[in-house]
Protein backbone atom coordinates (compact mmCIF):
# COMPACT_ATOMS: atom_id res chain seq x y z
CA UNK A 1 0.00 0.00 0.00
CA UNK A 2 2.80 2.37 0.87
CA UNK A 3 4.43 1.60 -2.45
CA UNK A 4 1.29 2.42 -4.43
CA UNK A 5 0.76 5.58 -2.32
CA UNK A 6 4.31 6.71 -3.07
CA UNK A 7 3.80 6.21 -6.81
CA UNK A 8 0.51 8.08 -6.67
CA UNK A 9 2.12 11.01 -4.84
CA UNK A 10 4.98 11.09 -7.35
CA UNK A 11 2.56 11.21 -10.28
CA UNK A 12 0.62 13.97 -8.56
CA UNK A 13 3.77 16.08 -8.05
CA UNK A 14 4.84 15.59 -11.69
CA UNK A 15 1.40 16.61 -12.92
CA UNK A 16 1.50 19.76 -10.77
CA UNK A 17 4.98 20.63 -12.01
CA UNK A 18 3.90 20.16 -15.62
CA UNK A 19 0.92 22.43 -15.02
CA UNK A 20 3.18 25.05 -13.43
CA UNK A 21 5.64 24.80 -16.31
CA UNK A 22 2.81 25.28 -18.79
CA UNK A 23 1.54 28.26 -16.83
CA UNK A 24 5.04 29.75 -16.63
CA UNK A 25 5.58 29.15 -20.35
CA UNK A 26 2.28 30.84 -21.17
CA UNK A 27 3.16 33.73 -18.88
CA UNK A 28 6.57 34.09 -20.53
CA UNK A 29 4.99 34.08 -23.98
CA UNK A 30 2.49 36.72 -22.90
CA UNK A 31 5.30 38.85 -21.48
CA UNK A 32 7.33 38.51 -24.68
CA UNK A 33 4.32 39.50 -26.77
CA UNK A 34 3.62 42.47 -24.52
CA UNK A 35 7.21 43.71 -24.66
CA UNK A 36 7.86 43.07 -28.36
CA UNK A 37 8.84 46.15 -30.34
CA UNK A 38 6.23 46.98 -32.92
CA UNK A 39 7.26 47.55 -36.51
CA UNK A 40 7.10 51.19 -37.66
CA UNK A 41 3.73 52.17 -39.09
CA UNK A 42 4.03 53.38 -42.70
CA UNK A 43 3.00 56.96 -43.44
CA UNK A 44 1.79 58.07 -46.85
CA UNK A 45 2.17 61.51 -48.39
CA UNK A 46 0.55 63.61 -51.07
CA UNK A 47 2.53 66.08 -53.17
CA UNK A 48 1.44 69.69 -52.79
CA UNK A 49 3.97 71.47 -54.97
CA UNK A 50 7.30 70.93 -56.72
CA UNK A 51 10.02 73.62 -56.65
CA UNK A 52 13.22 73.96 -58.63
CA UNK A 53 16.39 73.14 -56.67
CA UNK A 54 19.97 74.07 -57.48
CA UNK A 55 21.64 70.88 -58.74
CA UNK A 56 25.01 72.13 -57.47
CA UNK A 57 23.63 72.21 -53.90
CA UNK A 58 24.90 69.12 -52.05
CA UNK A 59 22.15 69.40 -49.45
CA UNK A 60 23.12 68.70 -45.85
CA UNK A 61 20.68 70.79 -43.83
CA UNK A 62 17.31 72.37 -44.53
CA UNK A 63 15.08 74.40 -42.22
CA UNK A 64 12.33 76.99 -42.40
CA UNK A 65 12.59 80.27 -40.53
CA UNK A 66 9.29 82.11 -40.88
CA UNK A 67 8.97 82.56 -44.68
CA UNK A 68 12.60 81.86 -45.50
CA UNK A 69 14.08 78.44 -46.18
CA UNK A 70 17.69 78.08 -45.02
CA UNK A 71 19.93 75.54 -46.74
CA UNK A 72 23.39 74.35 -45.79
CA UNK A 73 25.44 72.34 -48.27
CA UNK A 74 28.55 70.16 -48.19
CA UNK A 75 31.71 69.20 -50.08
CA UNK A 76 35.06 70.78 -49.28
CA UNK A 77 35.57 74.02 -51.09
CA UNK A 78 31.90 74.13 -52.11
CA UNK A 79 30.06 74.23 -48.76
CA UNK A 80 27.72 77.19 -48.38
CA UNK A 81 24.91 78.53 -46.22
CA UNK A 82 22.18 80.64 -47.80
CA UNK A 83 18.56 81.77 -47.65
CA UNK A 84 15.64 81.29 -50.03
CA UNK A 85 12.29 83.04 -50.20
CA UNK A 86 8.94 81.27 -49.88
CA UNK A 87 9.14 80.22 -53.55
CA UNK A 88 12.61 78.77 -52.90
CA UNK A 89 14.45 81.43 -54.88
CA UNK A 90 17.88 82.29 -53.41
CA UNK A 91 18.10 85.68 -51.73
CA UNK A 92 21.05 87.59 -50.36
CA UNK A 93 24.67 86.50 -50.35
CA UNK A 94 25.80 82.95 -49.77
CA UNK A 95 28.17 82.28 -46.88
CA UNK A 96 31.11 80.25 -48.20
CA UNK A 97 32.90 77.93 -45.80
CA UNK A 98 36.69 77.86 -45.98
CA UNK A 99 38.07 75.03 -48.13
CA UNK A 100 39.11 72.68 -45.27
CA UNK A 101 35.53 72.50 -43.99
CA UNK A 102 32.82 70.12 -45.17
CA UNK A 103 29.45 71.62 -44.23
CA UNK A 104 26.83 69.38 -42.66
CA UNK A 105 23.47 69.75 -40.87
CA UNK A 106 21.99 73.06 -39.79
CA UNK A 107 19.33 74.24 -37.39
CA UNK A 108 17.95 77.58 -36.21
CA UNK A 109 17.62 78.16 -32.48
CA UNK A 110 17.16 81.33 -30.41
CA UNK A 111 17.99 83.67 -33.29
CA UNK A 112 21.09 81.74 -34.33
CA UNK A 113 21.91 79.30 -37.13
CA UNK A 114 24.13 76.39 -36.11
CA UNK A 115 26.04 74.55 -38.82
CA UNK A 116 27.94 71.30 -38.26
CA UNK A 117 31.08 70.26 -40.09
CA UNK A 118 31.69 66.65 -41.02
CA UNK A 119 35.14 65.64 -39.77
CA UNK A 120 36.58 68.95 -38.62
CA UNK A 121 34.91 68.96 -35.15
CA UNK A 122 33.73 72.54 -35.55
CA UNK A 123 30.27 74.06 -35.27
CA UNK A 124 29.75 77.48 -36.82
CA UNK A 125 27.19 79.83 -35.29
CA UNK A 126 25.63 82.66 -37.31
CA UNK A 127 23.18 85.46 -36.70
CA UNK A 128 19.97 84.05 -38.21
CA UNK A 129 19.04 87.35 -39.86
CA UNK A 130 22.34 88.59 -41.27
CA UNK A 131 24.17 85.22 -41.58
CA UNK A 132 27.19 86.88 -39.96
CA UNK A 133 29.35 84.32 -38.13
CA UNK A 134 29.34 85.08 -34.41
CA UNK A 135 30.92 82.02 -32.80
CA UNK A 136 32.71 78.71 -33.35
CA UNK A 137 32.12 75.75 -31.05
CA UNK A 138 33.80 72.37 -30.74
CA UNK A 139 32.23 68.94 -31.25
CA UNK A 140 34.23 65.75 -30.56
CA UNK A 141 32.48 63.46 -33.06
CA UNK A 142 31.60 63.60 -36.73
CA UNK A 143 28.77 65.97 -37.56
CA UNK A 144 25.90 64.73 -39.74
CA UNK A 145 22.40 66.02 -38.95
CA UNK A 146 21.17 68.76 -36.64
CA UNK A 147 17.82 69.87 -35.24
CA UNK A 148 16.45 71.10 -31.91
CA UNK A 149 13.62 70.90 -29.40
CA UNK A 150 12.62 73.65 -26.97
CA UNK A 151 15.87 73.58 -24.99
CA UNK A 152 18.51 71.44 -26.69
CA UNK A 153 20.17 70.94 -30.04
CA UNK A 154 20.01 67.36 -31.32
CA UNK A 155 22.94 65.92 -33.28
CA UNK A 156 23.36 62.81 -35.42
CA UNK A 157 26.83 61.42 -36.15
CA UNK A 158 26.12 58.57 -38.57
CA UNK A 159 25.71 56.16 -35.68
CA UNK A 160 22.51 54.97 -34.00
CA UNK A 161 22.82 57.66 -31.32
CA UNK A 162 21.17 61.04 -31.11
CA UNK A 163 22.97 63.51 -28.85
CA UNK A 164 21.06 66.24 -27.03
CA UNK A 165 23.49 69.09 -26.44
CA UNK A 166 23.65 72.47 -24.75
CA UNK A 167 23.31 75.23 -27.41
CA UNK A 168 25.77 77.45 -25.54
CA UNK A 169 28.78 75.15 -25.64
CA UNK A 170 27.70 71.85 -27.29
CA UNK A 171 28.26 69.83 -24.12
CA UNK A 172 26.25 66.60 -24.17
CA UNK A 173 23.17 66.56 -21.94
CA UNK A 174 21.91 63.10 -22.83
CA UNK A 175 22.17 60.40 -25.47
CA UNK A 176 19.26 58.49 -27.00
CA UNK A 177 19.76 55.29 -28.99
CA UNK A 178 17.49 54.90 -32.03
CA UNK A 179 16.01 51.47 -32.67
CA UNK A 180 13.33 49.52 -34.50
CA UNK A 181 12.00 45.97 -34.16
CA UNK A 182 15.30 44.54 -35.40
CA UNK A 183 17.69 46.51 -33.21
CA UNK A 184 19.57 49.76 -33.38
CA UNK A 185 19.34 51.89 -36.52
CA UNK A 186 22.57 53.54 -37.67
CA UNK A 187 23.35 55.98 -40.51
CA UNK A 188 21.03 58.64 -39.13
CA UNK A 189 21.58 61.76 -41.20
CA UNK A 190 19.56 64.95 -41.71
CA UNK A 191 17.07 65.65 -38.91
CA UNK A 192 13.89 67.62 -38.28
CA UNK A 193 12.08 67.89 -34.92
CA UNK A 194 8.28 68.18 -35.06
CA UNK A 195 5.92 67.86 -32.08
CA UNK A 196 8.03 65.50 -30.00
CA UNK A 197 9.15 63.41 -32.97
CA UNK A 198 12.37 63.46 -34.93
CA UNK A 199 12.24 62.89 -38.68
CA UNK A 200 15.51 61.46 -39.98
CA UNK A 201 16.99 60.55 -43.33
CA UNK A 202 18.80 57.21 -43.33
CA UNK A 203 21.93 57.80 -45.38
CA UNK A 204 21.85 55.87 -48.64
CA UNK A 205 18.22 54.81 -48.27
CA UNK A 206 14.94 56.14 -49.64
CA UNK A 207 13.21 55.93 -46.27
CA UNK A 208 12.57 58.68 -43.77
CA UNK A 209 12.08 57.37 -40.23
CA UNK A 210 10.03 59.07 -37.51
CA UNK A 211 11.54 58.68 -34.06
CA UNK A 212 9.99 59.12 -30.62
CA UNK A 213 12.37 61.75 -29.24
CA UNK A 214 12.05 60.48 -25.66
CA UNK A 215 12.59 56.76 -26.23
CA UNK A 216 14.44 56.53 -29.55
CA UNK A 217 11.86 54.08 -30.90
CA UNK A 218 11.16 54.37 -34.63
CA UNK A 219 7.38 54.64 -34.75
CA UNK A 220 6.79 55.49 -38.42
CA UNK A 221 8.48 55.14 -41.78
CA UNK A 222 7.96 57.10 -44.99
CA UNK A 223 8.88 55.37 -48.26
CA UNK A 224 10.23 58.01 -50.66
CA UNK A 225 11.45 55.62 -53.35
CA UNK A 226 8.90 57.01 -55.86
CA UNK A 227 9.16 60.65 -54.81
CA UNK A 228 11.11 61.84 -57.87
CA UNK A 229 8.91 59.93 -60.31
CA UNK A 230 5.80 61.36 -58.67
CA UNK A 231 7.35 64.83 -58.95
CA UNK A 232 7.75 64.12 -62.69
CA UNK A 233 11.55 64.23 -62.64
CA UNK A 234 12.68 62.31 -65.71
CA UNK A 235 16.01 61.08 -64.34
CA UNK A 236 17.45 59.66 -61.15
CA UNK A 237 20.30 61.74 -59.65
CA UNK A 238 21.93 58.50 -58.49
CA UNK A 239 22.70 57.69 -62.12
CA UNK A 240 24.94 60.77 -62.15
CA UNK A 241 26.59 60.19 -58.77
CA UNK A 242 25.95 57.48 -56.18
CA UNK A 243 26.24 60.14 -53.49
CA UNK A 244 23.25 62.14 -54.74
CA UNK A 245 20.92 60.54 -52.20
CA UNK A 246 17.71 61.62 -50.49
CA UNK A 247 18.70 64.14 -47.82
CA UNK A 248 16.81 67.16 -46.60
CA UNK A 249 13.69 67.57 -44.46
CA UNK A 250 12.17 70.92 -43.54
CA UNK A 251 8.82 71.31 -41.78
CA UNK A 252 6.76 74.44 -42.45
CA UNK A 253 4.36 74.92 -39.57
CA UNK A 254 2.13 77.49 -41.26
CA UNK A 255 1.14 75.01 -43.97
CA UNK A 256 1.73 71.81 -41.98
CA UNK A 257 3.81 70.50 -44.86
CA UNK A 258 7.25 68.97 -45.29
CA UNK A 259 9.83 69.98 -47.88
CA UNK A 260 11.95 67.06 -49.08
CA UNK A 261 14.99 67.01 -51.33
CA UNK A 262 18.33 65.31 -51.88
CA UNK A 263 21.96 66.07 -52.58
CA UNK A 264 22.14 67.86 -55.95
CA UNK A 265 18.53 67.02 -56.70
CA UNK A 266 16.75 69.15 -59.32
CA UNK A 267 13.66 69.62 -57.15
CA UNK A 268 12.40 70.23 -53.64
CA UNK A 269 9.05 68.49 -53.13
CA UNK A 270 6.47 69.87 -50.73
CA UNK A 271 4.34 67.08 -49.27
CA UNK A 272 1.57 66.66 -46.74
CA UNK A 273 1.56 63.53 -44.62
CA UNK A 274 -1.63 61.47 -44.67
Amino acid sequence: MKKFLAVYLSLFVIACNNTNDADNSSSSNDTAENTAIAAPIPLNYSIQKVYTHDTSAYTQGLEWQNNKLIEGTGLRGESVLYQMDDQLRPIGKKVQLDAPYFGEGITIFDGKIYQLTWEEHKVFVYDATTLKKINTLNWPYEGWGLTHNDSSLIVSTGSSNLYFVNPADFTIQKTVGVYNEYGYQSMLNELEFVDGKIFANIYGQNDIVVIDAKTGNIINKIDCSNLLAQAKVNYNPLTIDAGFVLNGIAYKKSSNTYFLTGKCWPVVVEVKLN
